[in-house]
């Protein structure tokens, strides 16, 4: 059984969780305990907002959404109360399996990294679990609004963080460059932004639907000679895309490793 659950932190990520639920028809309000200081319990009409710490051992499955900085306080005083049965289900980047699992009394533990695209159900997931339960009740939670991925090795976590939960951060920086340039060149600012977004969200649909590798569009646009290969000669040239991302990847590893303790 896999509600009530128990979201510890309701921010963005876990705001855009709820969000998902509820348009795929996954989860109802009723089926959710939220608890979060900083939330206004009228934005989650008919979930049971911050009630007494007793209520919380009705939870089956606990998402602990809270910054990876602070998740220690935040489930101290919750620990205690839940049920012996419930399953941890945890989206803090970084914060190991075993970690976790010590903190909740040794009860099983999922780590997800999921992208916010989840609150229109066009989200991607990576998972881990040690143990097969765990991993039945990630997927749950995240099948009926995200692509999920199994990884077997937790130590891919810290890849899959890279190159999928930071990754939407890494294409709306590109628009905003894009854009910037485009406004170089003389286009108009609102001209510029219409023309980079409509392009990008029609080519990444073109992409999702096609079945085609990014390499095989790639060049069904790119005429030899022509505007489009003078422009990715300077992107997939030295110090382009290919030397650009290896760099960022590493970095958002690093840091992935350093929240981890």
């Amino acid at each position: 059984m896999t509600t009530p659950i128990l979201l510890l932190g309701a921010g963005r990520m876990g705001g855009a969780l709820i969000e998902g639920w509820s348009k795929a028809g996954a989860f109802a309000a009723a089926d959710l305990i939220v608890r979060d200081p900083n939330v206004d319990a009228a934005a989650f009409q008919g979930a049971l907002v911050n009630p007494p710490l007793e209520a919380l051992s009705a939870a089956k499955t606990v998402l602990l959404a809270v910054k990876p900085q602070i998740w220690r306080e935040a489930v101290a005083d919750v620990v205690p109360h839940l049920a012996p049965d419930a399953v941890i289900v945890s989206i803090a980047a970084g914060v190991r399996a075993a970690d976790i699992s010590a903190a909740f009394g040794g009860r099983a533990v999922a780590r997800v990294m999921p992208t916010t695209a989840v609150a229109i159900g066009l989200g991607t997931a990576s998972i881990y679990a040690d143990t097969a339960q765990a991993r039945a009740r990630a997927h749950a939670l995240l099948d009926p609004v995200a692509t999920t991925v199994d990884l077997d090795d937790e130590a891919l976590m810290h890849a899959a963080t890279a190159v999928s939960g930071s990754a939407p951060a890494y294409l709306y920086a590109f628009i905003e460059a894009l854009e910037a340039a485009g406004v170089g060149q003389g286009l108009d600012p609102a001209a510029s932004a219409q023309l980079a977004r409509a392009t990008i969200v029609g080519a990444a649909a073109l992409l999702g639907q096609g079945g085609e590798e990014p390499a095989e569009l790639r060049r069904q646009v790119t005429s030899p000679g022509g505007t489009t290969a003078a422009a990715l000669g300077v992107l997939m040239g030295e110090g382009g895309f290919g030397d650009l991302l290896p760099r960022a990847l590493d970095a958002a590893v690093k840091r992935s490793v350093e929240l981890g303790g």
